[in-house]
């Protein structure tokens, strides 16, 4: 099968409500691709669906209408090369007009063809047009809202930060030190050609998902995880013998985090509020050979009705998901201010409650995987001024995280960070009761 027709049924998929992330994993397991292929599928599924907003803008500009989804999503994948890849704009209209005609006809391959020669005639002065008319939302597809709230929030950055939030993901594992080592990985990167784009301590950024179709993942001596979220876990820094909670735990990679640095002693109690979900938690710390776990469906609101109470605490609120676009490009179409505002108060009832279980000297994380102030500094700065008893604690990061700390002293890893997760984290100190 032409790769592009794999993309193509891919995009269908998608289309049908299927999350690009699962529908990719579970489509190069099932069929053996090499790693140029797999490479070449992840860039255009990924970028057609992260640049929607401008591919259907072109299209809508040269077309009244196409009622075949196939023919959409070739015209999307051409257009998409063409702007966005080192590609030959003659080779993209030819293979698009020969795959058209194959299948439905010379008529529609002639369209095809028309379509995308018109567009590879206007691409630079329509490129050069959005960006004068103030219209990078639409060359860099983003809606409206989101674009307004990018520029209020980062000002001359706007465009940085826009360009960043596309870029393409690289897988990232981290080494189960519990079962594995960090040679014994390399080893096998080694054994498999595998490159290595950037290591965090215990997590690897390499260019190909091939182990997660390894033993080594299936045994749980290497998990997928981005180096974002560790930091979160590796921060709140559990001791052990500590009793800590993670208030929004699955599927429970920063739990296992927790659980090794506390050398699988001690007392966590992993918290969800969905079952389904808890048995996935259950599942993959059983995988990973983690026994100081307790999973419990719990909304984390009401942890302070408990009676517990915890040395450490990990809060790693639900989030508008804006930090981690890179991965799910989807998310920003189907969320707006309304759900950041929401979601900014949930945050906020999960992190006092859990405040509220804090022992005096203990220690708890706040963070999230986005990118707004809302969710971030304003919810700790709304905390301290409710809760005088709490202070900000200093933190170290490895000087190959790029960001900056905000004006309370939490740290956003951002849009100068090329690999890592946009992500937030601040730790703070219960002082006194």
């Amino acid at each position: 099968m032409n790769i592009k027709q794999r993309i193509i049924g891919l995009l269908s998929e998608f289309e049908k409500g299927k999350y690009s992330n699962i529908l990719l994993n579970e489509y190069f397991s099932k069929n053996n691709l090499s790693k140029g292929e797999r490479g070449f599928i992840t860039e255009v599924f990924y970028g057609v669906i992260r640049n929607d907003i401008y591919l259907n803008y072109q299209l809508e500009k040269r077309t009244k209408s196409i009622k075949k989804s196939w023919i959409k999503n070739l015209l999307k994948i051409s257009i998409y090369q063409a702007t966005f890849m080192d590609s030959d704009d003659k080779g993209i209209a030819w293979e698009a007009t020969e795959l058209a005609k194959k299948k439905f006809g010379v008529p529609v391959g002639k369209f095809v063809n028309g379509v995308i020669r018109s567009y590879l005639r206007d691409k630079d002065e329509e490129i050069n047009n959005l960006k004068s008319e103030d219209k990078l939302d639409i060359l860099y597809s983003y809606p409206r809202w989101f674009y307004e709230k990018i520029k209020k929030e980062y000002q001359e950055n706007t465009e940085s930060v826009m360009i960043s939030l596309k870029k393409i993901p690289y897988m990232s594992i981290r080494v189960n030190t519990l079962k594995y080592s960090e040679k014994e990985f390399e080893e096998l990167l080694k054994s498999l050609k595998i490159d290595i784009i950037k290591k965090l301590d215990t997590i690897y950024y390499i260019d190909s998902g091939v182990v997660l179709h390894t033993a080594e993942f299936k045994e749980g001596k290497i998990i997928a995880q981005d180096g974002s979220s560790y930091l979160a876990a590796k921060i709140l820094n559990p001791l052990p013998d500590e009793k800590v909670v993670d208030t929004c735990s699955a599927p429970g990679s920063k739990t296992a985090v927790l659980a090794e640095l506390m050398n699988n002693s001690g007392e966590i109690y992993a918290l969800d509020i969905h079952q389904h979900k808890i048995k996935i938690i259950e599942e993959n710390l059983k995988k990973l050979g983690i026994t100081n776990v307790k999973p419990i469906k719990l909304d984390a609101r009401k942890l302070k009705e408990q009676g517990v109470k915890f040395d450490k605490i990990l809060v790693d609120a639900p989030c508008s998901g804006y930090g981690v676009l890179r991965k799910k490009p989807e998310a920003l179409y189907n969320k707006n201010m309304v759900n950041v505002k929401e979601l900014s108060s949930l945050q906020y009832e999960i992190l006092e409650s859990a405040a509220a279980t804090l022992k005096t000297g203990g220690e708890l994380v706040y963070s999230t995987c986005t990118i707004f102030s809302e969710e971030n500094t304003d919810n700790i700065i709304k905390f301290l001024n409710n809760h005088k008893n709490f202070s900000v604690l200093k933190f170290n990061l490895p000087e190959n995280v790029n960001g900056h700390f905000d004006s309370v002293g939490g740290f956003l890893i951002d849009y100068t960070e090329e690999i890592l997760d946009n992500f937030y984290i601040i730790k703070l100190r219960k002082d006194f009761e």
